[in-house]
């Protein structure tokens, strides 16, 4: 079995690391900029669509709206990435929104921020992975008719490669995210450069059609809800930013101003391409509609559930390049890559947020181990299976899961940054030097205003997306926060049962006696070996037993014992029904009532066989037997193994592969760099 899952496990995610060599997986900024930051890079593919798509309800005249929310967006991506700039350098061990929640706003407040973005962590990798294929089905028709199988595909593709490790999984992105950034702008750039200087005109593919409002005419509250709506999916923008916060020990020294560099360019980025997608959206008259074979006319005539409606980034790019141009086609390959790279985000923050958890007891344990590659394994992989649930259930629909997102990242900015106001007023209160005063000052307005306007996105992105679907992230958000407080309270629950008394107690005090009993089925090498082993107990009491399910092998087993003399009573259990776990479980059970104080050892003697296949060629009674028996108290289980040659033969391979590490090792915990002591040649 272990040379099974070790040669594929070696292939698949490389060489195991030593934990001295963590110092090795850290990031420089080129780096950590795709690692932590191409979530709200890559949302400039979508998040322009999202707000036409809104906006196309009220029809073509409301278009002229989306310059403003442009412009909202913007102030709010400024405002999340100067408060975050604060959380970094106040909070740089790496536990991001949830450490100032729970620092400084209680318990509570930090479980819901956590619950928050594990949901949006989970939305992540669905919205991204689904746009992604709807990118690539835009090209190619295989991709668009197997939608779910490819998105399942990519999903596992992504975690395979985190599985490897941090610093190799970021370096692989780091490519096609710059070359999606620097295609961006040079849309942008040429763009402009066309409209401005050379007067060209440049119209999108969609540009002579026309839009079939739902509600035309809309005005007053319902255009302001209309807008409010486009605002909130606008927002998609932002998702990801806390990411970095979160994953500042990633980051190499300074690790707190790296972070901050690292946020200051990717709140410019960001900014920068979605305006520019918006603005040449406009300018290149592009439509998009929610229902296109529907809403949008042609001639008079609508298109047609047939048609396949393009990204906005698509049909901005096919505008200013031109169709099937060498850079639209560089460019439409980087967008559908990134889409799928954006992901990464999640994989790193998930699986690090779940590590700091699984450490506070919310989650279990093993969710602090870390693999073989030095990442937080059993994370990704929760993350992972979390997002192919999502992907099934909805179809790998990105229109249809992009309405659960943003909630969740919103609550955690809205208590994150209400937790940094009371981090300054606590430290205000014990500070006396003027400037740094002055500093903390200008720190507390900035997160104070950050708080403020998006606890307002808050309540905007709730009013306008709870009955499109927010309802669900909410349940979401509900059933992590439950689920976390009960595994917490179970950990607690454990830890006081466990913990070692000040004085002494019945688990201290010597039972007056021993009974041991050896199970015992045939006359064989096991059988003896665990009776020699009982004897060198020198229990109060020694006894073997046997159950009969068939008389033929007891009358033998009887005969057996008489003839070898053997030394140790031999008692036989009745089995009517041929059970042997049942009457076995019964007769410890009588012994414990009939003498309370003493201790009942059973000794089970086992055959250890080398080959996977072996395991099933066996009944694993003794297996089923312990589990049992763990659950009777005042009973203590000895296994007394007998190794066959097969099991030898794979201790020899076990041997030759002794700088492997074996598949169900155990790492937990943050590794730390070691002092290299051997002397220097």
């Amino acid at each position: 079995m272990s040379k099974l899952t070790d040669v594929p496990k070696r292939l698949l995610i490389g060489r195991a690391l030593r934990s001295d060599r963590l110092g090795e997986t850290l990031l420089p900024k080129r780096v950590a900029l795709p690692v932590f930051a191409s979530d709200p890079l890559s949302s400039v593919a979508y998040a322009p669509g999202e707000v036409l798509l809104v906006l196309s309800i009220a029809g073509l005249s409301a278009y002229h709206f989306s310059p403003w929310i442009a412009v909202a967006v913007v102030v709010l991506m400024f405002t999340v990435v100067a408060s975050y700039r604060q959380n970094v350098h106040a909070y740089p061990s790496g536990g991001g929104d949830y450490e100032v929640a729970t620092t400084n706003l209680g318990p509570k407040a930090g479980l819901t921020v956590a619950s928050a973005l594990l949901v949006d962590y989970v939305l992540t990798v669905a919205v991204s992975i689904s746009a992604g294929i709807e990118n690539l089905g835009s090209a190619i028709p295989f991709v668009v008719e197997n939608k779910v199988a490819c998105a399942v595909g990519v999903i596992v593709l992504l975690t395979l490669m985190n599985l490897r490790g941090v610093r190799e999984s970021g370096t692989l992105f780091a490519i096609p995210t710059y070359v999606f950034v620097a295609g961006v702008l040079l849309m942008i750039a040429w763009g402009a450069f066309r409209g401005v200087v050379l007067g060209d005109d440049m119209r999108a593919p969609t540009a002579d059609f026309e839009i079939k409002p739902e509600h035309p005419g809309l005005a007053g509250f319902a255009l302001v809800f209309l807008l409010l709506r486009a605002f909130s999916s606008g927002c998609a923008a932002l998702t990801g930013v806390e990411a970095i916060s979160n994953g500042v020990p990633g980051f190499r020294k300074p690790k707190s101003r790296n972070a901050a560099t690292t946020l200051a360019m990717m709140g410019l980025l960001a900014v920068t391409m979605f305006c520019g997608i918006i603005a040449l959206a406009a300018a290149t008259g592009v439509r998009m509609a929610e229902n296109p074979g529907r809403d949008l006319v042609h001639n008079g005539v609508p298109l047609g559930p047939g048609y396949v409606q393009d990204p906005v980034i698509s049909q901005v790019a096919e505008a200013v390049f031109g169709h099937g141009s060498f850079l639209f086609m560089i460019l439409a390959a980087a967008t559908a890559l990134v889409l799928f790279l954006a992901a990464n985000t999640a994989y790193n923050g998930f699986p690090l947020l779940g590590a700091i958890l699984a450490q506070d007891r919310y989650l279990p344990r093993q969710l602090h181990t870390r693999g073989d590659r030095l990442a937080f394994s059993n994370g990704i992989v929760l993350l992972a299976g979390a997002a192919v649930l999502l992907v099934w259930i909805y179809g790998a629909d990105s229109t249809r899961l992009i309405q659960l997102y943003i909630v969740g990242v919103f609550v955690s900015f809205t208590l994150s940054q209400t937790g940094m106001v009371r981090h300054w007023n606590r430290l205000l209160g014990a500070e006396k030097d003027p400037s740094a005063r002055r500093r903390m000052v200008r720190a507390r307005a900035i997160n104070a205003f950050g708080a403020f306007f998006t606890g307002l996105v808050l309540v905007v992105v709730l009013l306008t997306k709870f009955t499109h679907g927010a309802w669900v992230a909410l349940l979401g958000m509900c059933v992590f926060y439950a689920t976390m407080t009960a595994i917490r309270r179970h950990y607690d629950r454990v830890a006081e049962e466990i913990a070692a008394p000040d004085a002494p107690s019945e688990d201290a005090v010597r039972p007056s006696r021993v009974h041991s009993v050896v199970l015992v089925s045939k006359v064989h090498r096991p059988a003896l070996r665990a009776l020699a082993y009982a004897k060198l107990l020198r229990s109060d009491t020694l006894e073997a037993l046997s159950v009969n399910v068939d008389a033929e092998e007891t009358r033998a087993l009887r005969e057996e014992w008489e003839r070898r003399g053997i030394d140790v009573p031999l008692k036989v259990l009745d089995s009517p029904y041929r059970e042997v776990t049942r009457p076995v479980i019964e007769y410890v059970k009588s012994l414990r009532a009939q003498s309370p104080r003493d201790v009942v050892s059973v000794i089970i003697p086992e055959y250890v066989v080398g080959h996977w296949y072996e395991h099933f060629l066996h009944n694993q009674s003794a297996l089923r037997l312990k589990g049992r028996l763990l659950f009777t108290p005042g009973v203590m289980v000895t296994s007394v193994p007998y190794q066959l040659e097969s099991s030898e033969a794979a201790k020899l391979r076990a041997r030759r592969r002794q700088n492997w590490s074996a598949p169900g090792s155990v790492r937990r915990g943050p590794a730390e760099r070691t002092k290299d002591t051997s002397p220097r040649t």
